[in-house]
This record gives C-alpha cells, sequence and structure tokens, in this order.
C-alpha cells in the first residue's frame, strides 16, 4: 500500500513539473531567447511587417522582418518581476552595442524599447509586460526592404511606360558596393527584354539611382555603371539593339524617399526606365 501511494505522489509531482507546452508551430526568436520560466502562448512572425514602437514622443515606426511572441509564466515557476524582465532583454542589447529607447516600468508592468545595429541593419525590440511579471510579449522587427515578389508583366509595363513615360524598377538588384546583377533580379528584367523584343521601335533610358550610402562620386559612377549593366544583360540576352538604349547615372541626387531609415535607403536604390 505504501509503494502504490508513493508511486501516485510521484506520478501527480511529475505531472505538476511538466512544462507548460508552447503554442503550435511557435518558436524563441533566433536571436533572443525567452526569460526562464515562461512558454509561447501566441506567435506571429512575417517576412515583412511593420510597427509603432514606443518612444518619448510620437513613436517610431520600423518596416522589416516582423516577430511578435507572447509568453506566460508557467504554473509553479517563479516569475521575473517586471523590471527584471524588462533589464535582461535591454542588457542583451547593450552588450551587443544597442541602446535603450524608451522605458516606463514599474511593479505593475510597463513597456520597454531598445534597438541593436546587426550587419548593417537595425534591429527593434519592444517589451510589454503585464500582471506583475505573469505575462509578456516581444515585439521584434529587423529592419530590411521588403523582397518585391510580384513585377509587372510586358503589357503592364507598356502600358506604364505609355501613360507614364517612366517606370521605377525597385527590385532590380546588385552585389553590395557593386554593378553585378543578383539572379532575383533577372525575372524583374525579363518583362523588359519581352516588350523591347515585340515592340521594335521602343527606345529606352536607363537611369541608376543610389541611397546617400558613401561619398557622391563613388555613388555617381556606381549608378552609371549599375545602368550599363542592365543595358549589357539586356543586349546580351535578348538580342536587343545596343543603339535602342541609352544610360545615365544620377547617384544619390534624385531621391524619392527619406535616407534616414533603411526602408528609404532601398526605395532610392532603383532602376528607372525612361521611354525615349
Amino acid at each position: 500500500m505504501r509503494v502504490w501511494m508513493l508511486t501516485i505522489v510521484l506520478c501527480a509531482a511529475m505531472a505538476a513539473a511538466a512544462p507548460a507546452q508552447d503554442a503550435e508551430g511557435s518558436k524563441d526568436h533566433p536571436m533572443v531567447s525567452r526569460f526562464p520560466g515562461y512558454f509561447i502562448t501566441a506567435y506571429d512572425a512575417t517576412d515583412f511587417g511593420s510597427f509603432q514602437f514606443e518612444t518619448d514622443g510620437d513613436g517610431i515606426t520600423a518596416e522589416g522582418k516582423y516577430w511578435q511572441i507572447s509568453y506566460e509564466l508557467e504554473e509553479g515557476r517563479k516569475k521575473g518581476g517586471p523590471l527584471e524582465i524588462a533589464r535582461n532583454y535591454l542588457n542583451l542589447f547593450t552588450s551587443r552595442g544597442g541602446s535603450k529607447v524608451f522605458e516606463q516600468v514599474d511593479a505593475g508592468g510597463g513597456t520597454m524599447v531598445c534597438r541593436m545595429p546587426a550587419s548593417g541593419r537595425t534591429i527593434w525590440l519592444q517589451v510589454d509586460i503585464a500582471n506583475s511579471g505573469e505575462m509578456y510579449e516581444l515585439t521584434i522587427v529587423e529592419e530590411a526592404a521588403m523582397a518585391q515578389k510580384v513585377v509587372l508583366t510586358a503589357a503592364e509595363l507598356a502600358a506604364a511606360l505609355n501613360e507614364r513615360g517612366v517606370v521605377a524598377l525597385h527590385d532590380v538588384q546588385f552585389e553590395n558596393g557593386k554593378a553585378a546583377l543578383t539572379p532575383e533580379s533577372l525575372a524583374t528584367l525579363a518583362p523588359v527584354g519581352e516588350l523591347l523584343g515585340t515592340d521594335a521601335t521602343l527606345q529606352l533610358e536607363i537611369g541608376g539611382h543610389t541611397d546617400n550610402v558613401g561619398g557622391a562620386a563613388a555613388n555617381l559612377q556606381l549608378s552609371q555603371d549599375r545602368a550599363a549593366a542592365v543595358k549589357t544583360y539586356l543586349v546580351q540576352t535578348f538580342g536587343v539593339a545596343p543603339d535602342r538604349l541609352t544610360t545615365a547615372g544620377f547617384g544619390d541626387t534624385r531621391p524619392i524617399a527619406d535616407n534616414a531609415s533603411e526602408a528609404g535607403r532601398a526605395r532610392n536604390r532603383r532602376v528607372e526606365l525612361v521611354k525615349k
């Protein structure tokens, strides 16, 4: 009887100690772990999203790879205090060159925002803590430009050129600091080559544009080289007569977005086709 009772007690203790299950399909951010003793109750991650992070002013909106992960204290585990949770994440970022943007945390909960540089981009983190630390939520955005997954067809490109006279191709990408086209850019240029092949009278100016990172002279030369690389690709791949295509480079002199953010800089890095 005593052995049987002991078995029941041990099984009950093991069941009570079993960790709560994370929400199906969820996981921690690859760079930011959870506070010990918590499990994931909700999870959302997308390749491109937007979030307005808290500041002392109107907030700052960041765009890029997006995560929002909600955590709750496991039963029987010791909770973290709100300030302890917030400062753990802040210390993680500051130890890697980051900085605090906003903090308003008391015994009941609150919000902390920080950011840090990583591989030429900025990673933002907001920690929202509730119920005196029994639950908290992480919102993380790794700033990056959106990958363009929808391209104009040759017919749509022709209509846009006829209507506006110019089309900006933001998804023609090059190797960093170079004029070499990336493989992902070739799908975008395919409709251009198709249109030039079907409309033998069409002539285009290919204009290269950069962001303002680096010197003005270097950006000007880079934009010229990139425009020339696009021309070379169209001539060699689609058999377009070279005299139907002219090139121009404008460097960083014609921005269409704010260069202060990665999203803005990405919009400024573009190739424009101008109907002649």
